[in-house]
């Protein structure tokens, strides 16, 4: 089996250049270069070195995977025909991602692969930036990054920024975490004699630098909570200090009981910017949502019985455990497949209980909420009506009977032939697949709404409730009602 050799060529100019990976370079019989735009080639040139670069791969895909799938595969033909030696920018095993799939080629016995040296370009960087990389830092890749991966408290080098249009995408990914006026650094030929280093506000990076093969990205760490506002990091340490020592009286005091009330009204809240199709009043409310999230988990972290973590990884995954069509190799039709194999993982989780069925459905927040939940668990087991003509028909029953109790009845039996009425009512809710709860929400949103226009109208007039008569006051109620629908 003959030998592929991968070397670095550093990170700057010829006088960087390594005597031991110099002599290498020199002697090798068979030389490729992934790309020639590098210092270190043109003086070797001029020194009469012959090589192969992939430049033109380049040109031929639209996208980098294949290109570097491509020079793999051409390498390792290469060496079916003697040893090979293959130069790389910087340093083989920093951001050179051809030299990751050489090292899976190699695993799978396609070629006897041996490594060189080089300096990596993060030396350099780190010594003309003069950052201490303990301090903790990132090397993240501009062609494939995302908002994701970034972590604002530490020092960020970008690489793999070739050009403009590279340094446009990296701007746009950035600009998803920070402000548009945020300083960034562009270091080019880090430790050369051409070295250079431009520190431009975000929204620049594409438009006021020059970029090349040399360049790297740095993003300085954050210094204040309010330049990492969109980072979930920093929320958490706002709820933590909000519930700790030198907090607020009223978060200290809070407990998952005394918190209940406030995360039903958030997820109200939330429902109704839904309805009214509020983007701006949705990013509100789910953040009141989260906050209540948040201010639970911290409780649990304070009280030593759980973390923020632990929420993540039970629901991450119940996720992927629920989801064998996604993450495993279980097929699915539909929907309605989706829904019927999750509710038979969900039972095989369980398994076999000898608590009632009901037990677990009540809601204490809820009187329709519970009768859903009830109606939908009793259905599970055979329960049910077969069709919602079923449905149709009781409600009618338990309407006469009603409206029976209201003429003849006591005060006693008419609540409870009410409340039949209102138990039909949300089963045919379950049948068309409706949320009694967000329905009353609804409702009462809309009411709310609509009398309020009715009391702006009698405000107007300058007159009290009692002077108008209910035709009156209904005339206004109609009024709303059509300026909604214009």
């Amino acid at each position: 089996m003959k030998t592929l050799t991968v070397i670095g060529l550093g990170a700057g100019d010829f006088d960087q250049l390594q005597m031991g990976v110099y002599k290498k370079l020199k002697a090798a019989k068979k030389l490729f270069v992934r790309t020639v735009d590098h210092p270190v080639l043109e003086a070797l040139s001029a020194e009469g070195l012959q090589f192969e670069s992939f430049d033109a791969v380049y040109e031929k895909h639209s996208s980098f995977q294949p290109v570097y799938e491509e020079i793999v595969e051409r390498l390792v033909e290469a060496t079916t025909f003697g040893d090979v030696m293959y130069a790389v920018p910087g340093h083989p095993l920093v951001a050179e991602q051809t030299v990751q799939l050489l090292i899976a080629a190699s695993d799978t016995g396609g070629i006897n692969l041996v490594i060189e040296g080089g300096q990596s370009f993060l030396d350099p960087i780190f010594g003309a930036l003069k950052i201490d990389p303990i301090e903790g830092f990132q090397l993240l890749d501009g062609t494939s990054f995302s908002m994701h991966d970034i972590n604002m408290h530490q020092h960020i080098l970008i690489a793999q920024v070739y050009d403009t249009f590279s340094a446009s995408e990296v701007k746009l990914t950035l600009m998803e975490k920070y402000d548009d006026e945020y300083p960034v650094t562009v270091v080019t030929a880090a430790g050369s004699s051409q070295e250079k280093l431009i520190t431009v506000p975000l929204y620049e990076l594409d438009q006021s630098v020059e970029v090349n093969n040399l360049t790297t990205v740095y993003v300085p760490p954050v210094k204040s909570q309010e330049e990492a506002l969109r980072d979930w990091s920093t929320f958490r340490q706002i709820i933590a200090t909000l519930r700790g020592p030198n907090g607020c009286p009223w978060d200290q005091k809070q407990t998952h009981e005394s918190l209940k009330k406030y995360l039903l009204e958030e997820a109200h809240e939330y429902l109704a910017a839904v309805d009214a199709e509020d983007d701006f009043a949705m990013i509100e409310e789910l953040g009141d949502v989260l906050l209540q999230v948040f201010l639970h988990a911290q409780i649990g972290e304070d009280q030593g019985y759980f973390t923020l973590e632990d929420v993540l990884a039970s629901i991450s995954e119940k996720m992927i455990r629920r989801h064998p069509h996604v993450f495993g190799d279980v097929s699915v039709e539909d929907a309605e497949g989706v829904v019927a194999n999750w509710e038979a993982i969900k039972a095989q989780e369980k398994g076999e209980s000898d608590k009632p069925l009901l037990e677990e459905e009540y809601r204490s927040s809820s009187a329709l909420q519970t009768a859903f939940n009830y109606q939908k668990r009793a259905a599970k087991v055979g329960f049910d009506w077969p069709d919602v003509d079923g449905a149709w028909d009781k409600f009618s029953e338990e309407w006469q009977e009603f409206r029976h109790e209201v003429t003849k009845g006591t005060n006693a039996s008419r609540l409870d032939e009410f409340g039949d009425v209102l138990f039909t009512l949300v089963n045919l809710a379950r049948f068309y697949k409706l949320s009694p709860e967000e329905a009353m929400l609804h409702a009462n949103e809309k009411f709310a709404r609509r009398f309020g226009y009715v009391e702006k109208r009698v405000k107007e007039s300058g007159k009290p409730f009692s002077d108008y008569t209910l035709e009156q006051l209904d005339a206004f109620w109609n009024e709303a009602k059509r300026i909604e629908k214009e």
